[in-house]
């Protein structure tokens, strides 16, 4: 009786945490957005990698998918819905149904991959599963995205790159991946020790 209620209760608890996760990206990708259409970026800056990280350290590989996912999917309703006026909204008015894949593909793939980092380096050392869980995933998020881009989005690139004066080879790679993906990177290793911290009270609250 007591293990089905100890069983109930840690059901519970992940539930609640997936649930507060879940509203945290949300509302991290709604400022990341208006950050982003205030300031005029082609491309958006997210922070919302950071809480898809910790759910993926505390909740499992499944979770940091899921969390993942959640991010794409808020990024592509702003896109659908118009709010999101740059990054994945250029693309989906070219061509819906392929930036809608690409989206969901890259979030839930950078969710999944820092829940495999993080268990596979969690038992030898917790701050370095952390780190590189923290990296791993604006990589992926980054790299799936942009290859997808540059794979089905070439004539938009060198559109932009036209208006800019510049290679389209350079301008994909200075304003598209650098200074949006070393924000991101940096964020997040930035706070790996808070996460760290956030992730080791939240355990102890639980044993």
């Amino acid at each position: 009786m007591k293990k089905g209620k100890m069983r109930l209760n840690k059901k519970t608890e992940r539930l609640a945490g997936l649930a507060l996760m879940t509203a945290v990206i949300i509302v991290l990708q709604v400022f990341s957005t208006y950050l982003t259409n205030v300031t005029a970026n082609q491309i958006s800056i997210t922070f919302a990698l950071v809480p898809i990280v910790i759910g993926a350290a505390l909740y499992g590989v499944g979770a940091g998918a899921y969390l993942g996912a959640v991010f794409s999917a808020t990024v592509l309703l702003l896109s659908v819905f118009g709010i999101e006026k740059s990054g994945a909204f250029l693309f989906y008015e070219v061509n819906p149904f392929l930036t809608a894949l690409l989206i969901m593909l890259k979030g839930t793939a950078a969710g999944l991959a820092a829940g495999l980092v993080y268990r596979a380096l969690e038992k030898k050392n917790k701050v370095l599963a952390t780190f590189a869980a923290a990296v791993v995933s604006p990589l992926v998020n980054t790299f799936i995205f942009v290859f997808g881009l540059f794979l089905f989005f070439r004539p938009v690139f060198n559109e932009w790159a036209k208006n800019a004066d510049s290679n389209v080879f350079l301008y994909f790679f200075t304003f598209v991946i650098g200074l949006n993906f070393i924000i991101e990177l940096l964020t997040n290793v930035i706070l790996s020790p808070v996460i760290v911290r956030i992730v080791d009270v939240v355990r102890k609250n639980k044993s």
